[in-house]
């Protein structure tokens, strides 16, 4: 990693050392299935046990109320499908917004095609929804509502309290994807009046392929996963204990001192911010300038297209991205940025730099400098640009 500037934290992070330390026992000396009767498996039980217990007092829920799964997608599959089947007599509706991630969008394309209707509430410029468009949306058959706590792109942050109160007052599950936001701000379960939520070790430092689903205990759902009684019959497979010991490390780690971590965190990011549209004309933020997650930024740069910057800053050696890591391979431009109101030929010019408490002012002094040069390049071979010049002449 020594070689390379890495801001691309919102896409994954690194495995802390101390988290890895935790994890390492379990592979090959206290290796047991934590469903076995015997001495070795009950140890692992007890790890997982532990693991549960440290994930759910970050939220100020009860331990029985975190089950394990293999990640955020699973997670947010599991809440709408499991939500949809148990409450199926009650309604068939469900309220999402425009700029969810694609796990979220994706699993209520396909409940519409088993005959569920969706609402898919729009945001304002900076992608924050309406409160009182969510409450026109709701109807007496409304089974679900599910709103990203914050945005894996732009990285605003919805008023998530507001939200969760309006869905409890009328009786609808809530459910949230906090893939982004867990581990990064401080999340109380209860204040917010959570039914779910979704979340993921690899975005705090932790281990990839393994997630949770908080689900409040009077929440009927119905299982995702048959096979077997584990997860309290929820959830069947055996657990990946090395993975959910790593999540328990990791979310310690991740709330140990976290005010003072974003505190560093969003000094930096405003850094970036302010260097970025001071060296580089004709860029913008997108999302909320003070609503955002500590170590988010998103820009677009206009007359340039994404993947060429990030080839030129890779080559650099500065990791990026322009957006979710999960439609990386996509030549569309940002479902998130054109729901805001960018036009196509902007969206495509995206540049997301999510920073964590390790990096530095020098390496954003490096990333700026390399950024400036590179979109400078681009242009002068962009007809586009040159034609844009030529009329403001």
């Amino acid at each position: 990693m020594s070689d390379i500037i890495y801001m691309d934290n919102a896409a994954t992070t690194k495995v802390a050392p101390e988290v890895l330390t935790a994890m390492l026992p379990y592979f090959s000396e206290d290796f047991g299935n934590p469903n076995s009767i015997y001495s070795h498996g009950a140890k692992a039980l007890r790890a997982v046990t532990a693991a549960r217990k440290q994930i759910a007092a970050t939220l100020n829920v009860a331990a029985e109320e975190i089950y394990f799964t293999a990640g955020g997608t699973e997670s947010d599959n599991w809440a709408i499908k499991g939500v949809c089947e148990a409450y199926a007599g009650k309604g068939r509706h469900i309220i999402t917004s425009k700029i969810e991630h694609h796990a979220i969008l994706y699993t209520c394309e396909y409940m519409e095609q088993n005959g569920y209707d969706v609402t898919y509430l729009g945001v304002d410029e900076n992608g924050i929804i309406c409160l009182d468009e969510l409450k026109r949306s709701i109807r007496p058959d409304t089974i679900l509502i599910s709103i990203g706590f914050a945005n894996n792109e732009i990285g605003t942050i919805q008023p998530i309290g507001e939200i969760g109160l309006i869905a409890r007052e009328r009786g609808i599950i809530f459910h949230t994807d906090a893939v982004q936001a867990y581990g990064h701000i401080a999340i109380d379960a209860k204040a917010c009046h959570l039914d779910m939520m979704s979340a993921s070790a690899h975005k705090l430092n932790g281990p990839k392929g393994v997630g949770f689903l908080y689900v409040r205990s009077s929440v009927k759902l119905r299982p995702f996963i048959h096979g077997g009684a584990q997860e309290r019959g929820r959830r069947a497979g055996t657990g990946n204990v090395p993975a959910i010991v790593g999540f328990g490390a990791a979310a310690v780690r991740a709330y140990t001192d976290l005010e003072e971590k974003n505190a560093k965190t969003t000094k930096l990011r405003d850094y970036l911010i302010e260097q970025v549209l001071r060296e580089i004309p004709d860029a913008r933020l997108n999302g909320d300038r003070e609503r955002r997650l500590p170590g988010n930024t998103n820009f677009s740069i206009e007359y340039i297209e994404g993947e060429s910057l990030l080839i030129m800053l890779d080559m650099k050696g500065i990791a990026a991205s322009s957006g979710s890591a999960c439609t990386s391979a996509s030549l569309d431009p940002s479902h998130v940025l054109l729901a805001i109101g960018l036009p196509h030929e902007i969206a495509h010019g995206s540049l997301r730099l999510t920073l964590n408490e390790e990096n530095t002012y020098a390496e954003v002094d490096t990333v700026v400098l390399a950024l400036k040069e590179a979109v400078t390049r681009l242009r002068d071979m962009s007809p586009l640009y040159l034609d844009a010049k030529k009329r403001e002449r």
